[in-house]
């Protein structure tokens, strides 16, 4: 007979492998692919061309009947903090709370979907409740892209997608899309006695830097949403760094900046004042994308999610998901998942019991709501 898991059990394994973004996730994945197995789900490993990293879409019912897709990232940010109390990567209990890495941001949500699985199977679903986890989600939202190329085919095109982002287990209709650029300026070495004989890469960074700042200014008095918190996109210097010391010119230079939008705006498109302002000597390259979300409150899904969720949406988040993704391709989208955002890539992260609970119960009743 195939195992069982609770919540805090499933939760238990999925912190277990230490998943940090940018690293393989093959052993998590395995579990899974194992789990679904033993349960008889169906169910697709689609390796990303990193080459150690994988997709997973597990589909409960007839994948030629459009249904609903509950979506979670599998991996975590890094867990080097000198204040964790213990082993972050071993899930551990302090009363109410479960401890460890990504029990909030978002192994909790995915725990809960996954030890409901069985269940769904067992229920006369008129349409599918498909399973969808991905990776690298911390680093941008690289992995999903991937996972949503490979729906068309192997799935009918589905009604909706419920991203268990931490939200209290609160719908949320919209976020803000995010686009981030790394710059390099290449110069040329010697004393700094003679700048003449050189290229100085910090300098040749500045008028950059400068066009950030400024169009930081500009976006402030551009257009707003007031379900945002600030109503208007915004763009920021994140790092910079260059040089080796005081008396030589510096041949390298390195800055990171990032714009997130509010809905209706391409994060790329407020990039473009400092992409005009690179000169020869400075490459640009955008990182990570992805867009904004915005899901209209009388949209079915919404009323959808506040059925299930038994709590009433609300407007709009700051941060950024992958549900920009999914409704950039075609496909309904909202956030509502266990935790508060708040508590994410901190030491001593952490999930409660009834938290956990609460989206295992919404998980069941997304597949009450299908087999009515």
């Amino acid at each position: 007979m195939a195992d069982r898991y609770t919540p805090e059990q499933m939760l238990e394994r999925l912190v277990g492998f230490p998943t940090v973004v940018g690293q393989g996730n093959g052993a998590l994945m395995e579990f899974v692919r194992a789990y679904l197995t033993g349960h008889g789900i169906p169910h697709h490993l689609l390796l990303g061309p990193e080459g150690d990293r994988y997709n997973l879409l597990a589909t409960i019912g007839d994948p030629l009947v459009p249904g609903y897709i509950l979506s979670g990232h599998v991996d975590v940010v890094p867990a080097a903090e000198p204040e964790w109390l213990a082993d972050p990567f071993t899930l551990r209990r302090d009363g109410d709370r479960l401890i460890g890495r990504g029990a909030c941001d978002m192994k909790g949500y995915v725990a809960a979907v996954l030890a409901m699985a069985p269940d769904l199977a067992a229920m006369p679903l008129y349409a599918p409740i498909h399973i969808a986890l991905s990776y690298d989600e911390e680093a941008g939202c690289k992995g999903v892209p991937h996972l949503i190329a490979a729906l068309p085919d192997l799935i009918a095109a589905p009604l909706g997608c419920f991203v268990g982002e931490p939200s209290n287990m609160t719908p949320v209709l919209a976020h803000k899309g995010k686009a981030a650029l790394s710059l390099t300026a290449k110069g040329i070495s010697g004393h700094s006695s003679r700048p003449d004989l050189g290229a100085n890469a910090i300098h040749a960074l500045l008028p950059v830097l400068l066009a950030a700042a400024t169009q930081a200014e500009v976006l402030k008095s551009g257009d707003t949403d007031e379900r945002f918190a600030p109503p208007c996109s915004s763009l920021q210097i994140g790092t910079v760094s260059g040089g080796q010391a005081v008396n030589i010119i510096p041949d390298h230079a390195t800055a990171q900046i990032e714009a997130r939008a509010i809905a209706g705006v391409d994060p790329e498109a407020l990039l473009a004042p400092i992409l005009a302002a690179c000169g020869p000597s400075v490459r640009a390259e955008i990182i990570s994308s992805y867009p904004a979300l915005a899901l209209a409150p009388d949209a079915p899904l919404a009323q959808i999610a506040e059925q299930i969720s038994e709590n009433s949406p609300i407007g709009a988040v700051s941060y950024g998901t992958e549900a920009g993704l999914f409704q950039k391709a075609g496909i309904p989208s909202v956030i509502c998942g266990p935790g508060d955002i708040s508590r994410a890539h901190k030491p001593e992260e952490y999930l409660t019991t009834q938290e956990l609970h609460a989206a295992a119960q919404m998980v069941l009743a997304l597949g009450r709501y299908l087999s009515d």
